[in-house]
This record gives C-alpha cells, structure tokens and sequence, in this order.
C-alpha cells in the first residue's frame, strides 16, 4: 500500500532533519547541514534492507518506489534552487567554486564511461 511508503518516507525524513540539525548545531551553523541528503541515503539504505530481507509486500514496496521517484527529483530541484541562490548572494568565491566543481565532473564522464565498458566486458 502506497500509505506504508509515505509512513517509511516520513520515517526517514524526520529522522535526516534531526542528524541535519545536529550536524549544523556541531559545525555552529544556523540551519540544517545535509538533512535532506541524509533523509534520501536512509530511504535508499532502508529499500535495500526491506528487500533483502523480504519485509516488504510488493504494494508496499510498490509505495516505497513511487514515492522515492517523487522525493527524489523534486528535493534536488529545491535543493538546486537553494544553491543557486546561495551562490549568487556568497559573491564570486562561491560562484567559481561552483564552475570548478562543475568541470571537474564534467571531466570525470569519459573516465567512469571507460571503466563502465570495461566492467561491463567482464
């Protein structure tokens, strides 16, 4: 049932915002450091568990999935937004930051393709 998955969401929600606050408490930040994050990596962890250790009905699990497909994209686009609007006010430090980062993932892809191919000739 969708409702288990919404249940198991919330779970891990709460659960991420308090390691976020804490966290942001340890490194004396006003706000929540990575609690979103946090709340996506337990709901991935915690799938995985259910599944291995067959605890989930498949209409549960069929929550589970849905849900997680909705959280997923619409947290990075808020998180994305966020970021977007922390650079820009952070001045141009964070904004090179931001380019930097950007290509050196950018360079990583022909690297993780290759070692892709190679694995998937194993």
């Amino acid at each position: 049932m969708k409702i288990y998955g919404v249940a198991i969401l919330a779970v891990c929600f709460l659960i991420g915002q308090i390691m976020g606050q804490f966290l942001g408490k340890a490194f004396q930040l006003a706000g929540n450091l990575g609690g979103v994050g946090f709340a996506m990596l337990i709901l991935v962890i915690s799938n995985d568990y259910f599944k291995r250790k067959k605890l989930l009905q498949p209409e549960t699990e069929n929550g589970v999935l849905f849900w997680t497909s909705m959280y997923i994209p619409v947290v990075v686009a808020m998180s994305a937004s966020q970021n977007v609007k922390a650079a820009l006010s952070g001045g141009w430090v964070a904004i090179i930051v931001a380019i930097v980062a950007t290509a050196a993932c950018y360079s990583l892809i022909p690297i993780l393709s290759k070692i892709a191919k190679k694995n998937k000739n194993i």
